[in-house]
């Protein structure tokens, strides 16, 4: 990795926040975010796989464990081991937040998955957790499914800052862009904008997952290639696709983003001191080996945005990322892919759908396979006991 002159540039330069996809005790404790952060890291995303595997990975966490179980159940021991890694990396990172103008050094933390598709409880969860950590750069992430939208603009009215995360189309999107500037709304009619009102307060990023896309879309254009045989045009039309769809609907979607907040209605918003929802553009690994590395960083640069990436992404792109604004180049190529891949039979719309039941059903089984190792490690250590329940 390189001085890290790129992250800095990224954000300098271009108005994009670079943010890593990844936290565990002993990237803490041993300074490893401290560095990320000196480098030019402005942020940190979190999700029940990640905590899964950083719990898993090793003894760091067992002695807190431990004494967490003397007086509570396993789910309330989960949360506590969770919270101090959260706390910690919000510590780290509360300098950048100040320095930035409370612009970035946001920490975010997910609701359980258990409650995705759950109003009131979501409600209460963000709720909870903000109460529970009571720093002013946590991001409660709720995820983007039709209820969590509901519970994003509630969230949002009450003062609270979030992280709208599984977002996969431009409809929800453009969902979950309302439900933010209605809870804005609904904010300044219930507090106006006196000391127990400041909407500067409230931040708010909306997480539109990229790799995920073309991953999902290549697999039913090859299908669609396979049906029809080498010697049909549409076969051709269709592999001609391949690795081109994510990209020009993130494109799409920024463009949604830039018409949303201006205008009118964004203008008094602003005027009372309210904060845009920056797009944040996540699952930016490449999966398919073929692609380019970088390819949805590269393709994705521009102001106001966040691009949040796992460890080898981020040094990738220290190392040779390209510099340049591209998230509104193309913008007419970007909208003739999406209409051609509807022409050969791809469905975005049902893309996006089960890429969200999928996203959600991915963090539900990491927080049971974790709920399940960590009972199991309580009955282990301590022989069966109220304390180690998981209710």
């Amino acid at each position: 990795m390189t001085d890290g002159g790129r992250l800095r540039q990224l954000f300098t330069e271009h108005g994009q926040s670079p943010w890593i996809d990844n936290l565990t005790r002993p990237m803490i404790a041993e300074g490893g975010l401290q560095a990320l952060v000196d480098r030019g890291i402005r942020g940190v995303t979190s999700n029940p796989t990640i905590f899964q595997k950083a719990i898993s990975a090793g003894p760091y966490y067992e002695e807190q464990f431990a004494s967490l179980l003397r007086s509570h159940t396993v789910q309330d021991a989960y949360w506590g081991l969770v919270m101090r890694d959260i706390v910690d990396a919000l510590d780290v990172l509360r300098p950048l937040y100040d320095a930035s103008g409370r612009g970035d050094g946001f920490v975010s933390l997910e609701v359980s998955p258990v409650i995705a598709t759950d109003v009131g409880a979501t409600v209460g969860a963000a709720r909870w957790l903000h109460g529970a950590i009571d720093r002013p750069n946590l991001l409660v992430k709720i995820p983007a499914t039709a209820q969590g939208v509901t519970a994003v603009r509630q969230t949002v009215a009450e003062g609270r800052s979030t992280n709208v995360t599984l977002i996969f189309g431009l409809d929800r999107y453009a969902e979950v862009i309302e439900a933010y500037l209605s809870g804005l709304e609904d904010f300044l009619a219930a507090t106006g904008n006196g000391a127990a009102g400041d909407v500067s307060r409230i931040h708010g990023v909306a997480s539109f997952f990229v790799s995920r896309v073309d991953t999902e879309v290549d697999r039913r254009l090859e299908a669609i290639a396979s049906a029809a045989g080498p010697e049909d045009p549409v076969s051709g039309a269709a592999l001609a696709l391949r690795g081109k769809v994510a990209v020009a609907q993130t494109k799409v979607a920024y463009q949604l983003f830039t018409e949303a907040f201006s205008g009118p209605r964004w203008e008094g918003l602003q005027a009372a001191g309210a904060r845009v929802q920056r797009p944040l553009w996540a699952s930016t690994s490449t999966k398919n080996p073929a692609y380019p590395e970088l390819l949805y960083v590269d393709s994705l640069i521009g102001p106001d945005t966040v691009n949040t990436m796992p460890d080898a992404t981020v040094r990738a792109f220290d190392d040779h990322g390209t510099l340049a604004r591209t998230i509104d180049s193309g913008i007419d190529e970007a909208r003739d892919t999406l209409a051609r891949v509807a022409e050969v039979g791809v469905d975005i719309a049902d893309v996006a759908t089960v890429l969200e039941d999928q996203g959600v059903a991915s963090f539900l089984a990491s927080f049971d396979g974790l709920m399940a190792g960590l009972t199991e490690k309580a009955s282990s250590s301590l022989g069966p006991s109220p304390a180690v329940t998981t209710t």
